[in-house]
């Protein structure tokens, strides 16, 4: 299986012409939150996620490219899912609960979008027998980064994994950097980002929506924590999107995290929320590095 390092949590792909598909599939009881500060979101479910809704359990998380025409992909992942018997239990069956978040990569992959269809196979995917692949693969396919001063000037993003531990917890990390401004290192050096000349303009005008960005983030933990927990840990991506973008959660990003917590384990807060920021911010860094790689 595609497996990440929290147990019981995998992954898979689909990957086509400029555009793909990652779906995160969860384990039974996993709880979640998100949090939305970018200007721009392409999304389906997220508000489900908000402590103050009754649904409090996740089946699975959808990144995805084709921009608000990729939220269909989720279609085929419920399907997939509903074959199962996974989902919210409802006197018709069950209703599988699969937030999902967009990019814009219309430009990149020259209108094509995916679908159910696309979103089923990635699903199936996560049960393949191989390593999850990072870069330009899935929903990091078409995304770039270093746009702030013309779409011209933009280099390849892509999808990225960091982890770490905070005591007996483990921490793992997707992101997919389409981001208007440049990936930083914590050094402050440019790692990914606008090839403009010294003298071009900075947001130049007019800024048209097909120079659209998002920057997606889906933190995962084995520890213990409620959906007011798993909030906190949303807001706490922001500030390690916030370390690895400059700038960062502009009115043309759509930057959205999800924090997900299967609760097998104790962890402390205020400690998985400080090591969140670090995981972050070198999973935006590792996944625009692999995507210039590849």
């Amino acid at each position: 299986m595609s497996e990440l390092p929290v147990p019981g949590v995998r992954a898979g792909h689909w990957t086509g012409a400029g555009t793909g598909v990652t779906v995160i599939m969860l384990p039974d009881g996993t709880t979640g939150s998100a949090e939305v500060r970018g200007g721009a979101p392409a999304t389906r479910e997220i508000e489900l996620l908000s402590p103050r809704r009754v649904v409090d359990q996740v089946d699975a998380v959808v990144l995805t490219g084709g921009s608000a025409f990729g939220l269909a992909t989720a279609d085929g992942v419920m399907s997939h899912l509903a074959d199962r018997g996974r989902g919210y239990a409802t006197a018709a069956g069950p209703v599988p609960i699969v937030p999902t978040a967009a990019i814009y990569d219309l430009v990149e992959s020259d209108g094509r979008r995916p679908g159910p269809d696309e979103g089923r196979l990635a699903a199936i995917a996560a049960d393949d027998d191989v390593p999850f692949a990072t870069g330009r693969v899935g929903a990091g396919t078409g995304a770039t980064v270093g746009k702030w001063r013309g779409r011209e000037f933009a280099v390849p993003g892509g999808l990225g994994v960091a982890h770490a531990r905070v005591g007996d917890a483990v921490v793992v990390v997707v992101a997919v950097a389409n981001a208007v401004g440049d990936v930083v290192g914590a050094d402050g050096r440019v790692l990914a980002g606008s090839t403009a000349p010294p003298d071009a303009e900075s947001f130049p005008t007019p800024r048209p929506f097909q120079e659209g960005n998002t920057t997606l983030v889906v933190a995962l933990t084995d520890g213990r924590l409620d959906k007011n927990a798993c909030e906190l840990v949303a807001g706490s991506c922001h500030d390690g999107i916030a370390r690895a973008l400059h700038p960062a959660h502009t009115r043309f990003d759509g930057d959205l995290s999800i924090a997900l917590a299967t609760g097998t384990v104790d962890v402390h807060l205020d400690r998985l929320r400080a090591t969140v920021i670090d995981t972050v911010a070198a999973a935006i860094r590792h996944g625009a590095t692999s995507g210039a790689a590849g």
